[in-house]
């Protein structure tokens, strides 16, 4: 017989995916700032960074770091195939993104169109990860809270792109990582609430098995220090740059 799964959240790691997603944003700021050149070329190794620390930490480690906040009564695993493909979207989307509005910051445009580009990736990565869980049963989603949380998704794209390029002192981008951090888990708790689950098995608290499935017991580890490795390794390289080019 088919139920429905009650939910209920960490308070302790939905701030833990806050602080994530906010030092994520922090260090892609910095970066970003170093995207283009003084010759009008693209530092490809400031744009990785950017990409890696926005679209890596502050969006991909938010998002199941997020997910591991929910508990439900039920057995539960994520599919590798699906999470990494999620990570490498991110990415993906941030760089390209990052990359056509630093030629033009202050072009509407510009602007519009690659905040555009980066919610949608954002949006495409959230659900992706979301189709990558294994549990015993189903997922019934409410597609007008989808759309919403595609919208949040977008507006807070557009003004995370706005804010890369238009702060330039550290207050100023710790106060812009801290609403960028606010902007991406809100997109990602609204899209958390469009997801009704549905047992449809007998042994719910069974751990799904399968070719590259990860249990949601090994994930937080897995997650947590993949998201902290990335973020003192970017945070370091930008903070040599810093010494070395503190003009910029």
């Amino acid at each position: 017989m088919n139920s429905v799964v009650s939910t209920s959240y960490s308070q302790g790691m939905v701030l833990l995916s806050y602080a994530i997603s906010m030092i994520g944003s922090l260090v892609a700021l910095t970066a970003a700032r170093r995207i283009t050149l003084p010759s009008g070329g693209i530092s490809w190794a400031n744009l990785v960074t950017a990409g890696l620390a926005l679209g890596g930490v502050g969006v991909w480690a938010m998002h199941f770091i997020g997910m591991l906040a929910m508990s439900m009564d039920l057995g539960v695993g994520y599919s590798l195939p699906e999470t990494l493909l999620s990570l490498a979207a991110a990415v993906v989307a941030t760089s390209i993104a990052l990359a056509f509005v630093s030629r033009n910051p202050s072009h509407f445009g510009r602007l519009a169109s690659a905040g555009t580009l980066l919610g949608m990736g954002v949006g495409f990565m959230h659900y992706l990860g979301m189709y990558g869980m294994r549990f015993g049963g189903y997922i019934e989603w409410s597609y007008d809270v989808v759309g919403i949380s595609m919208v949040i998704a977008i507006v807070a794209a557009t003004a995370a792109l706005w804010l890369a390029f238009n702060t330039r002192t550290l207050v100023a981008r710790v106060t812009a990582a801290a609403v960028m951090g606010g902007a991406v888990c809100a997109m990602h708790y609204t899209g958390m609430a469009a997801a009704q689950f549905v047992c449809t098995t007998a042994n719910r608290y069974a751990t799904p098995t399968g070719f590259g499935v990860i249990s949601s017991l090994d994930l937080p580890v897995l997650v947590t220090l993949l998201a902290m490795g990335m973020a003192i390794v970017l945070s370091i390289d930008q903070a040599m740059q810093r010494v070395l080019t503190p003009h910029r």
